[in-house]
This record gives structure tokens, sequence and C-alpha cells, in this order.
């Protein structure tokens, strides 16, 4: 990753996450048409609903005929996270203009997120729409072609589980993590594994009280802030 905020730039450094978008959005694809979705269908899901987590809840809450105001309130507990994340990477920005945040925040993703804070490690914190948003179009192209073409393969594949499809979005946030934790050098790496290790034990204790859909934003809610204590208490 470089210091150069121009157009090319972004596009260069956004490629690994292309790639890995297509993994992950084929096995949308090839999920979505064995619970009975068309072709057209899937299409429409991946150009309106930009984010995979939501998708597979999506499918599978409308295979099990779902209610549909349920359906939206589980998509928006899942996807609650991405305005603390445009909350976080806001400051790096200086765009005056709002059509340019808008087209910014309407593409923001965790890997898009992950993008720019590291980014921010190597420009002095500053950010530009030139670079970032030519950072985030091709991975949005790459879902809906990766969805639509596992749908279109899907037919063949009659039981996409036996593949590890499924595990495809889990094996992402992993490198995630890892790529975070790598690139970011401002923070000690012991609090970074730290919060890991308690983000993990929220989540393993948590599950025994709370729906799993919350319970993403109810960790997210209070890991952030904990951070920030122990960061200015003991690190």
């Amino acid at each position: 990753m470089s210091h150069d905020l121009d157009p090319r730039t972004g596009l260069r450094e956004t490629l690994p996450i292309v790639f890995s978008y297509f993994g992950i959005c084929f096995a949308i694809g090839v999920i979505a048409q064995t619970n009975g979705f068309s072709l057209w269908l899937v299409l429409l899901l991946s150009l309106f609903v930009y984010a995979g987590s939501v998708q597979f809840i999506i499918i599978g809450m409308l295979a099990s005929h779902t209610p549909i105001l349920a359906i939206f309130g589980a998509a928006f507990l899942v996807n609650a996270r991405i305005i603390l994340m445009s909350l976080t990477v806001a400051p790096h920005f200086e765009e005056p203009k709002l059509w340019k945040n808008i087209l910014m925040g309407s593409l923001l993703t965790d890997e898009t997120f992950a993008l720019a804070m590291n980014k921010a490690n190597y420009t002095g914190s500053k950010l530009t729409f030139r670079w970032f948003y030519p950072a985030e179009v091709p991975p949005y192209l790459m879902m809906i072609c990766a969805s639509f073409a596992g749908a279109w393969l899907g037919r063949y594949i009659p039981n996409p589980e036996s593949l590890g499809l499924d595990f495809a979005i889990i094996a992402m946030f992993i490198g995630l993590v890892y790529l975070q934790i790598n690139a970011d050098r401002t923070i000690d790496r012991r609090l970074q594994l730290l919060l890991v290790g308690l983000v993990l034990l929220f989540i393993y204790f948590g599950m025994i009280f709370i729906p799993a859909n919350l319970l993403i934003l109810v960790v997210t809610l209070v890991g952030c802030p904990l951070g920030v204590v122990l960061k200015h208490v003991f690190f």
C-alpha cells in the first residue's frame, strides 16, 4: 500500500477485495438458486442489497416465508454497524459536497472500511474521494456479476454446504482482522490482541442471552468504548 491518493491507486489497492468477493458472492448466488430464487431475483438482490451477510439472511428468511417486516428489521440490525463505521471513517475526509459523501457512504462495506483505515495509516489520516470511490465501485460490480454467475451455475451444485461455500464470508472476515492488526502500527499490538480476545468472549457468552443478529451490534457498541478506555488507561 502506497501514500498516493489517486484513482489508479484506489483501483489497484482494491483488487484483493474484488478477488475475495468472487467466492463469497458466487456462494450467495448458488445458495439463492438452491432456495428457489430466479436469476433475475438474485441480480436485483445484489443490485439493491450491497451486503453479503444481509443477503444470506434475506435468502434464508424468504425461503422460510418470514414476514417482510421481520426481514427489514433483521437486515437493519445486521447492517447497523455501518453507521458506526461511517462515523469512524468520515473525519478522514474533507469533502464539502454532499453528493460525494452520499456516493461513498452508499458503497461502504466492512472490507472498504478496513481498506480506508489501513490507508489512513500511510497518508497521515487523510483520505480523498478520488481515491476511495474508485476503490469502492469494483467490489460492488464483482458482487453483482459473481452472484449472478453463482445463480446460473448453481443448478449444477445441488448441495453447496458440502463444498463449504457457506463458510466463505467467515473466512473473509478472518483475513480482514489479520490485515487490520498487521497494518495498524498506531495501536499497541497487545491491545489489539486483547480486544480480539474480549470480543470473542463477548460473542461466545452473549449468544446465550442475545439473538445472533442483534449480538453483532451490541458487541460493537460495547467493544468500541471499551477499546478506547483500555487504550487511554493501560496503553
